[in-house]
């Protein structure tokens, strides 16, 4: 489809997972008090979800794609001013767990095969991190086994159910290791859970298994792995969770931080997530391969 149809899709979406949001009893308001916004919270929702989707991670990039390129779609962007938008965006955040949430019930996936890692998020660049005064007290330095570099941030820790849809996700200062966030990671889970060698621990697999999770990963070392073929048949299954971090870094820029604060923070990483799952959503609803995203907008 067309990027305008994609674009209503989404926004049609996003009013339907807001409008069952509404009724359950649990679901607090956005606002309690006070005048609506010029700018419905659906129409910014699909602004950062669209915006992210093709590569605008910064919210006044998505402002000014927007107002530029589209100024039919959302009329009332221009009676917004950019900080506005920014503000309206973030205090967004709970809305946006909540509708990913909501929409991981209408995804099809295998909830009792799932895969674990992680994606580093430098707040700063490294030359930088001793002067950097952000997420002082939070970020930490970690090793990025992908570029071989250290760097100074976090870590964004997910799980994904096959075929290749984020179900969790825990953001942890960039020293924790992976195998720690494991147990919050697969809270509610059941079934198998794999991982790489970084995941190897059977200590905690004995913790785990009387909750019916069953992690699963290849010997810690590769040259003294006692059985070998179980160690590349599980790096084949678990090799799909390394396509769903490429596109978190390369199409949603995981790996790039604007944010200043915490708040800021989250926000962005979450509507990465929501952005994410729906266009899973989309490819499954027209026949394409759950992670064929460029297939998916003409």
């Amino acid at each position: 489809m067309d990027l305008e149809s994609f674009t209503i899709a989404v926004l049609c979406l996003v009013e339907d997972l807001l409008a069952e949001s509404a009724v359950d009893p649990g679901w607090r308001r956005v606002r309690k008090r006070g005048p609506a916004p010029v700018l419905a919270d659906s129409e910014v929702l699909t602004m950062e979800v669209v915006g992210e989707f093709l590569g605008h991670d910064r919210d006044i990039a998505i402002y000014r794609y927007f107002r530029r390129d589209h100024p039919d779609w959302f009329p009332a962007l221009g009676r917004v001013h950019r900080t506005t938008f920014t503000r309206q965006a973030a205090n967004l955040w709970a809305v946006k767990e909540r509708l990913w949430r909501v929409l991981l019930d209408r995804v099809l996936y295998d909830p009792r095969l799932s895969i674990v890692d992680s994606v580093p998020v430098p707040v700063c660049r490294f030359g930088r991190a001793r002067a950097c005064s952000r997420f002082k007290g939070e970020a930490a330095y970690g090793h990025d086994a992908g570029s071989k570099a250290t760097f100074y941030g976090f870590r964004d820790h997910l799980r994904v159910c096959w075929p290749g849809v984020v179900v969790a996700q825990q953001m942890a200062a960039a020293n924790v290791h992976d195998l720690a966030m494991v147990p919050e990671l697969v809270e509610g889970a059941a079934g198998q859970v794999l991982g790489d060698r970084n995941y190897w621990a059977p200590t905690l697999a004995a913790a785990l298994a009387p909750a019916g999770v069953a992690l699963e990963a290849p010997f810690k070392r590769r040259a003294a792995d006692p059985d070998p073929e179980r160690g590349r048949v599980l790096g084949r299954v678990r090799w799909r969770i390394e396509t769903v971090a490429s596109q978190f870094v390369e199409r949603y820029h995981r790996k790039r931080t604007w944010a200043r604060d915490t708040w800021r923070l989250t926000s962005r990483a979450l509507r990465k997530t929501l952005s994410h799952t729906v266009a899973v959503f989309f490819c499954q609803l027209h026949g394409l391969s759950p992670l064929a995203f460029d297939q998916l907008v003409d």
